[in-house]
This record gives structure tokens, sequence and C-alpha cells, in this order.
């Protein structure tokens, strides 16, 4: 799993017919303090999730099993929207 921020969609009038109706998601991977990452995923969206809203992201077999995405030709799909991030780094300082 991967925590990203969606940053818009893809329109895509030619696909297979397995991903009709299904949106399509730009995301950004995004470190824990909400930086960002390089690169970008187009994931389909299983949760209604939001523009800038960060996400929980699976790939491969994983993002297969999500719901509706069953015999789906999909490598990333989004699974959860984050409402807050808790992390104590391994040192246990807090800032």
């Amino acid at each position: 799993m991967i925590i990203a921020r969606i940053l818009g969609t893809v329109v895509s009038t030619q696909k297979d017919p397995r991903l009709q109706g299904k949106k399509l998601l730009i995301v950004k991977p995004i470190n824990l303090d909400g930086t960002d990452q390089s690169g970008y995923l187009v994931a389909v969206d299983t949760v209604g999730a939001g523009f800038h809203e960060k996400v929980i992201v699976v790939g491969g077999s994983s993002a297969r099993m999500a719901e509706g995405n069953k015999d789906c030709p999909v490598d990333s799909a989004i699974i959860g929207v984050i409402d807050r991030i808790d992390f104590i780094p391994a040192d246990g300082k807090t800032e």
C-alpha cells in the first residue's frame, strides 16, 4: 500500500470494456510528512475519493481484489480515503 494525493482525472473513451463506468484518477505518491515523491500513477477509484484528498492505493493483484475490480485489467486501485495520519518516528522524538 502507498499513501498518495489525488491530482486529477483521466478521461478515456476507448478502453477495455471492463473499465466502462470506472473513474480513473491521477495520484501522486507522498511521504508521511505530505511532501511529494517522484512519479505518478493512474488508479481506479473504488471509494469515491475527491480532488487533493490523501488516499490509500494498492497495486498488482491487490488492486484486482478491490470492490468492483474482479477480473478487471487494473494495476492500481484507491481503496481508502485518509482522514488523519498519526506517526511517531523510530527515534521517538516529536517536533
